[in-house]
């Protein structure tokens, strides 16, 4: 009997080779897993992985990133936009690229994305002990920096041996294309361990397809899904983002034709229906529609379909205010489904909501509920314009005018991105999103600075949709560098970019709260400490034009749209810089938000919020 075959490589080789060969198929549908690999060298990782993608750079694209976490917040972008059946590595050296990662994974693990992280680790053998960027510790001799990543990660494993790859490798691929475990996945290498070689055997670097499954509901709990819908009197669907991870909006959207069910959407779930459709009321929440929260108020029964209910969704508990409301959750986690003591159907969401379409022909809700919603609908529908409406050309916009200039612009392909600041509620509120990809905000984790690498990642994930990165000066200056990225790889990004000189959003929460602004602005220091001085002489625009960006400046509502029209157009990296007037935001919260106000203080303003506040969070229920 011969000996099986085998192949003599490192261990970071065999890595590179293996991942090539994962794919995932869902739908008879096959992607490939890792699609590439950014990267940043250092002394941990350019002798090992940095060689292996040298080596096998045809089977494994590489990406040079400028920033370590923006890396990682590119390779999320990408998987996001391809409903995460497909992902991309990030391989960092040890120290501190590796810890870099850490916020990069908190991000895709909150917000149920894959993302695979290599960093560099210390040497397994100790035989260079302490090395350069080693940390030490005095009684627990493997742990390094790395460990940091534990808590953020769905999986986790040092490779200390090269035959330990056999097993992690495959649990690693396993946890990324698992729909409900997914998550950063991170593989800590020994710098030793990734230029070791070792005999692999053949079948590791085979053709592997992951199928990526659509468990059915389960007959139990579906019947008890279609008892509670039938009894109710006001149901109310939360999309999340599970809808478009299942690619489930058709299915969505089969439920609501046949039943009158209106659908509201979380930030993650917007664009689930289209703006357009006649049960589309658009955000629900802290940043929702007056419409999806004046009926969330009143609901009977609220559908969360692959929904993890943030404290921006439920308004901190005290928005669905019904005496009898109850919960049914559908959700591929069952973590996520037993929230709010929700009856579950633990399923896919398109699996489900096609289900719950068939068990519950002919119940449909009554008119008078779904003319309630659509006149709702429609007055809400008036705000937008007259937010968007700027009756003079020749003035300075808004920020809300800002957006109004983009919805005239884009086009259904569009893909607008954001993830924090003021942006993030306008959108919720406003943004008329015109396909299921459209919307891609980031409010999990809600990250100053994903913007513009995310840009990136989606637009390798889709070469010829036009993509906005809405970004303030605050985020803009975060984590401007993958900027260069986009002129080296000549990713054609759209970046508007809009100056109000400060912390619009957490301002306006600061004078909110009692804080009075402090801290907030973008301006010099005044005699008594505070920041009230003239505006900084920072050129964000300049800075743009420098790292490579050509860049539009438009001082007025004209110009901005002839800047939007141009940069659309564009085939190179092209940035839109936008001085906007106040008001920040045209548009209040329609519902409250939790963050605790100082229970004594000598300064008015704190007293004044405190009282407010006491008064608020006295409508918080326990939805038990």
């Amino acid at each position: 009997m011969s000996a099986a075959a085998t192949r003599r490589l490192t261990t970071a080789q065999a890595l590179v080779r293996f991942l090539a060969a994962q794919y995932t198929e869902r739908d008879g549908v096959r992607h490939r897993l890792i699609a590439g690999t950014w990267g940043i060298f250092g002394h941990g990782n350019v002798a090992g992985l940095g060689q292996a993608l040298v080596e096998y750079r045809e089977a494994m694209p590489y990406h040079q990133g400028r920033n370590e976490q923006a890396m990682v917040h590119a390779a999320v972008g990408h998987a996001r936009h391809l409903n995460r059946l497909s992902a991309q590595a990030v391989t960092t050296s040890i120290g501190p690229g590796a810890t870099n990662l850490v916020t990069g994974a908190a991000l895709a693990t909150i917000n149920r994305l894959p993302v695979l992280l290599l960093p560099g680790d210390y040497f397994a053998s100790h035989a260079a002990d302490p090395l350069l960027q080693q940390l030490e510790h005095p009684v627990e001799a493997d742990v390094s920096v790395n460990d940091a990543l534990r808590p953020v990660s769905r999986y986790f494993d040092r490779i200390t041996r090269p035959e330990a790859l056999l097993t992690s490798a495959l649990n690693a691929v396993r946890v990324l294309s698992d729909p409900a475990e997914t998550g950063a996945v991170t593989l800590a290498l020994p710098q030793d361990v990734q230029a070791q070689a070792y005999d692999w055997p053949e079948e590791f670097f085979a053709d592997r397809v992951w199928r990526v499954r659509r468990p059915a509901p389960d007959p139990v709990e579906l019947a008890e899904a279609v008892r509670a819908i039938r009894a109710a009197a006001r149901p109310l669907i939360i999309a999340g983002g599970g809808v478009h991870h299942s690619e489930a909006e058709p299915a969505l959207q089969a439920l609501v034709d046949a039943t009158g069910i209106p659908v509201t959407s979380t930030q993650a779930g917007k664009g689930a229906l289209r703006h357009d459709h006649p049960a589309d009321l658009g955000g629900i929440g802290h940043t929702g529609t007056a419409v999806s929260d004046a009926l969330a108020r009143t609901a009977d029964l609220v559908i969360g379909v692959g929904t993890r209910y943030s404290d921006f969704t439920t308004a901190s508990g005290t928005l669905f205010q019904h005496p009898g409301v109850r919960f049914l959750n559908l959700n591929i986690t069952a973590f996520d489904a037993h929230k709010l003591a929700a009856d579950t159907l633990v399923c896919d969401a398109r699996s489900g909501l096609a289900a719950l379409t068939d068990a519950l022909a002919g119940h449909r809700v009554d008119a008078a509920y779904e003319t309630e919603y659509r006149t709702g609908r429609a007055r809400w529908e008036e705000a937008v314009e007259e937010a968007f409406r700027a009756d003079d050309d020749s003035a300075v916009p808004t920020q809300t005018q800002v957006l109004g200039a983009l919805d005239t612009v884009v086009g259904d392909e569009d893909v607008v991105i954001n993830a924090a600041g003021s942006l993030p509620g306008d959108l919720h509120k406003l943004w008329r999103a015109r396909s299921p990809r459209q919307y891609h905000l980031e409010y999990g984790y809600s990250c100053m600075g994903y913007e513009i690498p995310a840009a990136l990642g989606v637009q390798q994930a889709a070469p010829d949709t036009p993509v906005w990165a809405l970004v303030g000066d605050g985020t803009y200056l975060m984590n401007p560098t993958e900027i260069v990225t986009a002129v080296q790889e000549n990713l054609p990004v759209k970046l508007v970019l809009v100056q109000n000189h400060g912390y619009a959003s957490i301002g306006g929460l600061s004078e909110s709260v009692g804080a009075e602004r402090f801290g907030t602005d973008y301006r010099h220091r005044v005699a008594d400490g505070s920041f009230t001085g003239a505006p900084l002489p920072v050129d964000l625009a300049a800075n743009a034009a420098s790292l490579g960006m050509d860049v539009l400046r438009a001082k007025t509502v004209r110009e901005l749209r002839e800047a939007l029209s141009t940069a659309r157009a564009a085939t190179r990296p092209t940035c839109v810089y936008v001085e906007t007037a106040p008001p920040g935001t045209a548009l209040p919260a329609e519902a409250w938000w939790d963050v605790p106000v100082a229970e004594v203080s000598a300064r008015e303003a704190a007293t004044q919020a405190r009282a407010a506040y006491e008064r608020a969070v006295a409508d918080r229920r326990r939805h038990l």
